[in-house]
Formats: structure tokens, sequence, C-alpha cells
């Protein structure tokens, strides 16, 4: 199952067909994530659900029609829609939208960022950071001048042994050594931490020297892919 999250969302096609189109919710969230690192949200699959329904028909001059209304709702943000054909004959709406290189918005100036699987409002001096990110790497993929050999060790261990004995992450992922895994994850470029891999690995010195405030978000979900529980740390979170 495609669950949502910071890359993924999911929408039924009543929100660009029939009585109840909100065009206003899909700009919104497309504005999330060209605010982000950019993401995919697949119209046409109803929440907690994998595939669209059974025999679903997307109507020919749809995919036109939300090109062109985005473009009339949104500012500096780029979608490619395509029509997908599923495994069960039914069909939905791909939309890839890039990471946008300025601060993207709604046409009536309203900021938004996707933060693991939900759209936060930008307000205040926020817009402000986000614009001076752009063009820019995401904050958590620049590397941080901590060399590999500094993380914790204890905390490196709990990583690898966590990742090892997960049933959620595939067997090719597990036979990585541990290096590789810290590439993988987006913890480690050449031989140095990336800042997410000192936030979740560093020693309390290294965390503190990041010296940017950063919103961390944990999701569960059960065995059937359903969320159950959701952690956020928006409070300096490398200092605890």
């Amino acid at each position: 199952m495609t669950l949502e999250n910071q890359n993924i969302d999911r929408k039924s096609l009543r929100i660009v067909t029939g009585k109840n189109v909100d065009w206003d919710e899909l700009a919104r969230d497309c504005v999330c994530f060209a605010n982000g690192q950019g993401g995919r949200i697949l119209v046409g699959i109803e929440d907690k659900e994998a595939l669209p329904p059974v025999g679903q028909k997307v109507p020919p001059d749809l995919i036109d029609r939300i090109r062109k209304r985005i473009g009339e709702l949104t500012v500096n943000v780029q979608v490619l829609p395509s029509l997908v054909n599923s495994e069960n004959g039914g069909e939905y709406i791909e939309l890839v939208i890039d990471r946008s290189s300025s601060v993207a918005s709604t046409c009536d100036g309203r900021y938004y960022l996707r933060v693991g699987d939900t759209c936060q409002p930008v307000l205040g001096d926020d817009v402000l950071r986000l614009a001076n990110e752009r063009p820019g790497q995401p904050w958590e993929t620049i590397t941080s001048g901590v060399p590999r050999h500094r993380a914790d060790t204890e905390k490196l261990t709990g990583f690898v042994n966590g990742i090892q004995g997960s049933d959620r992450v595939k067997n090719s992922v597990k036979e990585k050594s541990t290096d590789e895994l810290l590439v993988h994850y987006g913890l480690m470029q050449g031989d140095l931490l990336t800042r997410l891999g000192v936030l979740l690995l560093g020693t309390t010195h290294d965390r503190r020297a990041l010296g940017t405030a950063s919103l961390v978000q944990a999701i569960k979900y059960d065995e059937q892919g359903r969320k159950i529980n959701k952690w956020a740390w928006d409070a300096f979170p490398y200092r605890r």
C-alpha cells in the first residue's frame, strides 16, 4: 500500500468533479509540496485505499482542466498531471509537483508547507525563513561538517538494529552495510553526516551546533497501513 507521507498524498476524484469540487484545497496542497521537496498527489484514490475504485473512469478533459486551474490559483507552482491505469481497471490522475526554486503561494498570498502527512500554513517570520532557503537544498539534506565517526555510537547502533529488525523494511535494504544505510536514508553524504544525520545520530554538542530549530514528526502505522499515532517535536529538538 502507498501510504500518505512527506511526498505522497491521495485525494478522491470528487475534489475535482461533481457538486463538491474544491479547487482551493487542491491548490493549497500543491503549494505545500512545491515549498517542500516536491511530491505526488494521486487524485482518484480514496483515503486508506491503495487503488482507485474498480472501473473508475477519468473525464477526458480533466487533466487539462487541472493544469489550467492550478496555474490560475497558485504562484510558482509547476504541476505535471498524467492519467494512470490501475491494475484493477480503475483510472486516476497522478499530479507530480516539482520543488519550487522560489517561494510558492496561493494566488491570494497564502503560504503552506508539507509537514509529514499534513499541510501546514506558514506565517510571520517563517515565510522569510522559507524564502531564504530558496533555491538552496532542503535543510535536512545539507551536510553538517560533522564526520561520520563522530556519530553517537549508542544511537547509531540503535538505528541500525531498528532497521534490520523492522518488518516494514525490504530485505535488500536490511542487507546494506551501516554506511550504506546512512546514505540510503539521507543521513550521510560522502564522509559527512547531513543535518538530519546529526539530528538523529549526533552527540549533544553537535546537535546544538546546528543552530536552527527544526520540526520533526514521526508517524506510526499498524499492519493494515492505518495511521494510529503521531508525534511532533518543534521546539529545538536537537537540544533534548
